[in-house]
């Protein structure tokens, strides 16, 4: 039976929690975090998910991503869901989400990460995954449009790949935000 914090629209702790697969109560709201894992070539680690998956099965879809359980923080739930789903250890202590997108019932915080990781390293979770690859932009947004990807929006997928390196929303050289006095 897996926990879910439950949190108000500004993302402050309830102090209530929910099983997984209940109705979730009105108004409130729960954390899903995403891993994108890049490697210095600039391409994503994709996973294929299992064809006994309930949605998306055998959907190709970005590094991890799952929910956080009651207690995990953000970053918990990042390092926890990166380890379970492919084995990979990874420190999560001094990231924060490069976004987080507000869905009708939570917070979805995605971490972008640089990493070349071995794929023979890889341990892949059985009920989860059966497949890795590593993919650039132009084969995810290709996988997007003959169906094999979870449909996200092209642009978001953009997106991912141009907070690999660049963590502002500006362009040029000068992304400091001055700081109060």
């Amino acid at each position: 039976m897996e926990l879910w914090d439950l949190y108000s629209s500004d993302r402050e702790k309830l102090g209530k929690t929910m099983v997984r697969g209940d109705v979730q109560p009105e108004g409130t709201y729960r954390t899903v975090v995403h891993v994108c894992l890049f490697n210095t070539e600039g391409k994503m680690l994709i996973q294929q998910r299992q064809p006994f998956k309930s949605g998306w099965s055998n959907l190709w879809d970005v590094t991890v991503g799952g929910s956080a359980v009651s207690g995990d923080s953000s970053r918990d739930a990042a390092e926890r869901e990166l380890f379970e789903e492919l084995g990979i250890k990874q420190s999560f202590a001094d990231l924060r989400p490069a976004l987080t997108v507000h869905f009708d019932w939570g917070f979805d915080d995605f971490y972008v990460l640089e990493s070349d990781v071995d794929l023979s390293s890889v341990q892949l979770q059985y009920e989860e995954v059966q497949a890795v690859r590593w993919a650039d932009m132009e084969e995810i947004v290709s996988m997007l449009s003959d169906g094999s990807f979870i449909p996200y929006h092209k642009s978001f997928i953009e997106l991912l790949f141009l907070l690999r390196k660049q963590r502002s929303v500006r362009t040029g050289s000068d992304t400091t935000v001055p700081q109060p006095r």
